[in-house]
């Protein structure tokens, strides 16, 4: 038996990955332990992800995995991933692979083999972050923005590694044109610092936060930037110049942000609002919540979405305002005042995503168990529900801001660039 040319035996590929948080929760969520010994199984997924994603690449078939397993893992863990070729394997075409993960002084926590089937044609080099966890998200968005031309973005005060980082690995999957808004000086020190080359970005300089936002919204009434994207500035400053009268980017709309969220354990994305705009949204502002939400989903292929109207309680009782609100918005539904979803609520959170719970309670729903859209009360409970599914769930996110004219790619400033690449993935999808 022959290997294939394009990976001879000896053929080797290793990178440096620094052990995240969202990669261990699964492991203890899906063991049911956590026990320490066992985050090393982590390492098992990590060793797939890399043989499938970087070495052989996408198209590769899992054939067999044995791995032998040592030592633990932790939060902040900096580890030397590395696959080598060491020759066939029995099957056509198959593969016999070297397998290792180690600490950085060299302790080993997995060793062993894979046989695997490598696609036909090698895959390029990937510039995309190796931390992506999970990839459903990315590549369904990624592949949804294929075809569409890149959109003019003003990307607002990148003057850190995380948002240049974001922008450039937007342009370079082809869904940005950026325009840089901030003080060059500080813009330029930042990618030095972190070896990025600006090379053909355009930079508009400016003083401070406060005129990078005026400066960056200036541009999209100038009719030079379809979209804003946000880099290291305060969300309220670049909110406060959209949101202006002079701004000329309002709508007859209620302005409001969704996460869209890839929880490992839920079989499909999520979609939760409002967790960043509204801090407790009337009757008025959750019906245009719900409409913006719908407007997302089918932007990222979700024909009809099942749209959850979240509580406490899955019953409508006077002193709970939020089950009253969930209850007229599934009649405005009714009515045709709301289109394109399937509404029902009031539901409790456990009811909406888990088809066991809801029928436990003795609930038939269309939407109970299976929701695509979770409207949460208030601010509060959004932003509390979309930070436990990344930090405890593994959960990955991207925020996007909807109602203005232009969409807006909205992120934490401790997000990392995959974050910021399926933001701004949505925000393709979404801009006109």
């Amino acid at each position: 038996m022959e290997t294939s040319p394009a990976f001879p035996p000896g053929a080797r590929h290793a990178l440096q990955h620094r052990v995240t948080a969202a990669e261990l929760a699964p492991i203890v969520a899906l063991v049911g332990s956590t026990d320490l010994a066992l985050t090393s199984r982590a390492a098992a997924a990590l060793m797939t992800r890399l043989v499938v994603t970087r070495f052989p690449g996408p198209g590769t078939r899992l054939l067999r995995e044995d791995f032998r397993y040592a030592g633990t893992l932790a939060e902040g863990d900096m580890l030397e991933l590395a696959v080598e070729v060491a020759g066939p394997a029995a099957g056509p075409g198959a593969l016999l692979l070297r397998c290792a993960v180690r600490h950085a002084g060299g302790a080993a926590v997995l060793e062993g083999a894979a046989e695997v089937v490598p696609p036909a044609i090698p895959a390029p080099d990937s510039d995309a972050p190796f931390s992506m966890q999970p990839r459903r998200m990315m590549n369904l968005l990624l592949e949804r923005c294929r075809p569409m031309p890149p959109v003019a973005t003003a990307v607002v005060h990148p003057c850190d590694a995380a948002s240049l980082e974001g922008a450039v690995l937007a342009a370079r999957h082809g869904l940005i044109t950026p325009l840089l808004v901030g003080p060059e000086a500080r813009i330029r020190a930042a990618a030095e610092a972190a070896g990025m080359e600006l090379d053909g970005f355009e930079i508009l300089s400016t003083p401070h936060s406060h005129a990078s936002a005026d400066a960056a919204v200036a541009l999209v009434k100038e009719g030079r930037a379809a979209a804003l994207m946000k880099g290291s500035l305060h969300t309220d400053e670049l909110l406060g110049a959209a949101l202006g009268r002079e701004a000329g980017l309002r709508t007859e709309r209620r302005v409001s942000h969704a996460f869209v969220m890839d929880a490992p354990l839920y079989p499909r994305l999520l979609i939760i609002t409002d967790a960043a705009v509204n801090i407790a949204p009337d009757l008025e502002a959750k019906a245009d919540i719900v409409r913006n939400a719908i407007r997302l989903a089918a932007a990222i292929g979700i024909e009809l979405p099942k749209v959850a109207l979240l509580s406490a309680v899955e019953t409508v009782t006077p002193k709970m305002v939020s089950t009253l609100d969930a209850a007229a918005l599934c009649k405005m539904a009714d009515r045709g005042q709301i289109t394109g979803g399937l509404l029902d609520g009031p539901l409790a959170f456990d009811n909406a995503v888990s088809e066991a719970a809801a029928q436990a309670k003795g609930i038939v729903s269309s939407v109970a168990g299976r929701a695509d859209i979770l409207v949460v009360p208030d601010i509060e409970s959004g932003n509390m529900l979309a930070k436990q599914l990344a930090h405890l769930g593994g959960a990955e996110g991207a925020g996007i801001v909807l109602g203005l004219r232009v969409p807006v790619a909205l992120t934490s400033r401790s997000d990392d660039a995959s974050s910021r690449l399926a933001s701004a993935a949505l925000l393709r999808l979404t801009a006109s």
